[in-house]
This record gives structure tokens, sequence and C-alpha cells, in this order.
């Protein structure tokens, strides 16, 4: 062929062309950071962890006033054009307190069980204060996607569910039988759970509670409330064991629950009979105790009045 016709076929030179062609394809692909307003951004389904108004988070709203969001958000979309938060639920918060209609986020095409580990990595690594039972949600919702995803592309001969709890130990920063005890506590009622948190429970009595019946919990909760107690690890042990043999009744548990032990708070015990005919039907413990304190205060203060009438 002659030299002129191939000089107008427009092969592309090698240095200019197809590189920038292959830039262009790399920055079409990589992501970007975009302003995304605030009321498109929905939360992430039974997100685990809390957004708390604590010293950590009027720490990150001083900041974002400041300095304005530095580390940006992780959203995915969504089919109706909104997206879901997977990382940055904080500094939306902290957005949101400013008066801050937009947020800047990186957006990420993921499945779901992607976004439930990212979701999960991402708080546990940057939280400073974590609550068990945000913990105990948490390893339990990226356990469960490890096991969804192992199910497809696992071909060892391992069991999924262990190698999925190996591998989520070595991910994280508790063991694997600790990870087990935070989990075991998803099985809790919500207001035992609360105590969990709250340090009124420790943690493997909290575990060995998990495996009663919910009735079983609630009459735990109620007798706690009479005794103000909490359940020792043996206590909550014996429970589980008579559980397991049938022979965990309500008079057994309030049995056990009555036991003095040894750093235990001298205590005050007021029969439900004697007291129950002073409140309307189905009244708990707990609304009982507070009319009867507030009835002490009203009692307390007449006393003042009457001592300070004779002083006269």
């Amino acid at each position: 062929m002659p030299r002129g016709k191939l000089e107008n076929i427009g092969i592309p030179t090698l240095d200019e062309d197809v590189f920038v062609s292959d830039r262009k394809k790399a920055e079409d692909h990589a992501e970007k950071v975009i302003e995304i307003p605030i009321h498109k951004i929905e939360d992430f389904p039974n997100h685990p962890f809390q957004v708390r108004n604590d010293e950590e988070m009027m720490n990150l709203i001083d900041s974002v006033a400041k300095s304005g969001v530095i580390a940006p958000a992780l959203v995915r979309p969504k089919e109706d054009g909104s997206y879901e938060m997977i990382a940055g639920h904080r500094r939306k918060y902290a957005c949101l307190q400013n008066g801050l209609r937009t947020i800047p986020c990186i957006i990420r095409n993921l499945s779901d069980e992607e976004a439930v580990m990212i979701m999960v990595d991402t708080n546990l690594r940057q939280r400073q204060t974590i609550l068990p039972s945000e913990k105990a949600f948490a390893y339990r919702m990226k356990l469960e996607a490890m096991k969804r995803q192992g199910a497809r592309t696992d071909l060892t001969c391992a069991p999924v569910g262990h190698k999925s709890r190996d591998i989520l130990a070595e991910q994280s920063e508790d063991s694997k039988s600790q990870i087990q005890r935070y989990i075991r506590l998803t099985y809790l009622i919500e207001p035992l759970l609360k105590l969990v948190d709250e340090g009124q429970i420790a943690m493997r009595p909290a575990v060995e509670l998990s495996y009663l019946e919910s009735h079983a919990q609630k009459m735990v909760l109620e007798e706690m409330e009479i005794n103000v107690c909490s359940p020792s690890h043996d206590q909550t042990i014996r429970m589980r064991k008579a559980q397991e043999e049938g022979k965990l009744t309500d008079e057994l548990i309030s049995e056990i629950m009555q036991e003095e032990k040894p750093n235990q708070i001298e205590k005050i015990r007021l029969s439900s009979q004697r007291i129950s005919r002073f409140f309307a039907p189905r009244t708990s413990v707990k609304e009982m105790e507070n009319e009867i304190v507030k009835a002490l205060e009203v009692y307390q203060r007449y006393k003042k009045r009457q001592r300070e009438k004779q002083e006269r």
C-alpha cells in the first residue's frame, strides 16, 4: 500500500490517544466526592450503632462548624434515586446540627452483604465509645452477611458458619469466644440489654440469661427491681440449667434472686400483697417504687412543716 494512503488511515499514536483513552476510562470509574442533599440520604436499615449527644458528638459538631466534613460519608444508590448511608451517620447528624443541607459523599455500588460488612467495620474502627448492645447487633449482622456471602463463594470443606466466625475473629479486636458472647446478648429482652449497657449486669451473667425464655427473663428483671440486686454468674448458670431440665419456675427464680450475696447492699422488701391495694391493676414494680418515694417525699415535707410550727 502506498505510504500516502497509510498516512490517511488515522492510526492513533502510542504516546497520545491510547494513553488518553486509558486515563479517561480510569477517571470514569474512579470514585468522586459529591455533595448530596441530606434529605435524600436514608439511614442504614436496623443500624446497630446509636447517634448519641455525648462529648464525642459535641466535639464532632464543633469540628464540622469550623472545618466542615473532612472525611466524606459513604453511601450507596437506591433505585428510587435516593441514597442509603453506609458510613457517616454521626457526620450527617453533625451537619444537621450546624444547619447544613448537604454532605460530601462517596457513592459506591455495593451488595447487601458488602454494605453490612463495611458499615460494621467502619463504625467499630472509628467510634471511641461502643456499647455492648451495639457490638452485639453489629457482630451478628456481619456474621450473617458473611454466611450469606460464604454460601455462594466458599468452596472449602469447612462448614460455612464456623469458617465465617473464624474470619470474623481475625478481623476484629475481640476473640472468637468473646464475639460469641456479644452475639448472645441480642437474645436478651430490651430492658435487660439496657442494664448491660449501663453496667448493672456483667457480661457472663447476661450471656447465661440470654438462654432463658422471654417470660423467665422478665421475671429476673422484676426480681432485680424488687430486691435491688443484679444476678451473679453462679445464679444465672443455675437458672439456665433449671430451664434445660424443665424445672425453672417463677418461684425458683424468685428464690434464687433473693439469695444474699456478700457484696449486695442492704435492701428493704415490701410484700406486693400489702401495697398492691394502693395502686391501679397492672402497675409495674418500678412505678410502685416511684409512687412510694414521691409519697415519702411529701410526708417528709409535711413533717418538716410540723416541726417548724412547733419551734415558733
